[in-house]
């Protein structure tokens, strides 16, 4: 590990003065700290200033409106989300998924927002300085080239966030304020499928706060496999949000994480109407395996990854669908 690189930090007390901060080139965001600050660690990335967005007044905060929307600030922990009575009771896969990040000091410490706009992973790129310069460092850093994909003109890392894919089968939207204003994003639209840049946020974006509907009707679950039951990032994950109609699939989303380079939704409209059977649950891994694309980017292997990504998508769908 390297010692951290000089920058000076800033932490404003308003939502525009941090897009005024972070408007400014070298400027980066900074919540919790668990993720960015290891890899200022080790050399990946040089900003000029860190913008502490944990003074803003009311970004920790997590309310329920009158329409029965949840409204959860970027800046709340994961473990403030995991133990919310609130969100406990009515919307508890996104209880669930914030529970099964890391340990439990990360979760004191991490935030909503942090996990979601985590950076992307790689075996090539979550290295110290001196490896990967002996590696020629890669796409995603100071390098010219993909390890993973060689001939490849765009970065493979994966993205191993356990958060976006309940919020995603969930129906979310993020607020977003930035330089233009406030815009309203499903949560699957803040992520681009390039290992390299994998936000959608516009320069000088902020992510404020997370909308979820109330989730009537349905029933949802998250599952995430990974080397040790703490701390690790999830080799893979899926969240399903069922609702069903007697014997018959009225409603299906499912997400997944931890095999691209974002949480992807994997199409089901080909499902709804459908009785669960091992027909529709081959229909169903069909459809995962299409959306995956599972490469070397962490120890574990390829086909060990590809396996458990439909077995696990199968085996919380029978969870939902058996009421257990």
């Amino acid at each position: 590990m390297n010692i951290l690189p000089d920058f000076r930090t800033l932490r404003p007390a308003s939502l525009s003065d941090a897009v005024a901060a972070l408007a400014v080139p070298g400027a980066e965001p900074l919540a919790g700290g668990t993720d960015l600050l290891p890899n200022l660690r080790r050399g990946l990335g040089k900003p000029e200033t860190l913008v502490d967005l944990t003074g803003i007044t009311g970004f920790a905060a997590i309310s329920v409106g009158a329409d029965g929307t949840l409204r959860i600030g970027a800046g709340a922990t994961l473990e403030a989300v995991a133990e919310d009575a609130r969100v406990l009771a009515s919307w508890p896969v996104l209880a669930q998924a914030a529970s099964l990040v890391a340990g439990p000091s990360h979760r004191a410490a991490a935030t909503l927002g942090g996990n979601l706009c985590q950076d992307t992973r790689c075996v090539f790129y979550n290295q110290s300085e001196w490896w990967r310069s002996g590696n020629g460092f890669c796409l995603k850093y100071e390098g010219d080239k993909c390890h993973v994909v060689v001939k490849s003109d765009r970065c493979y890392a994966t993205y191993h966030g356990d958060v976006a894919p309940a919020l995603m089968v969930l129906n979310a939207s993020a607020e977003v304020v930035g330089p233009k204003g406030v815009r309203l994003v499903p949560v699957a639209d803040l992520f681009v499928e390039s290992g390299a840049a994998h936000l959608s946020l516009d320069h000088g974006e902020v992510l404020a706060a997370l909308l979820v509907p109330p989730a009537t009707g349905w029933t949802a679950a998250y599952s995430k496999v990974r080397v040790r039951d703490a701390i690790d990032f999830p080799l893979a994950g899926v969240a399903v949000a069922l609702k069903r109609d007697g014997n018959a699939i009225a409603g299906l989303r499912v997400a997944m994480t931890g095999t691209n380079s974002a949480p992807l939704m994997v199409p089901t409209d080909a499902l709804w109407g459908r009785p669960w059977n091992d027909e529709t649950a081959e229909a169903l891994v069909q459809a995962v395996r299409k959306v995956s694309n599972v490469l070397k980017t962490t120890v574990a292997g390829v086909k060990y990854r590809r396996r458990v990504l439909l077995a696990v998508a199968r085996r919380q769908m029978d969870y939902l669908w058996n009421g257990k």
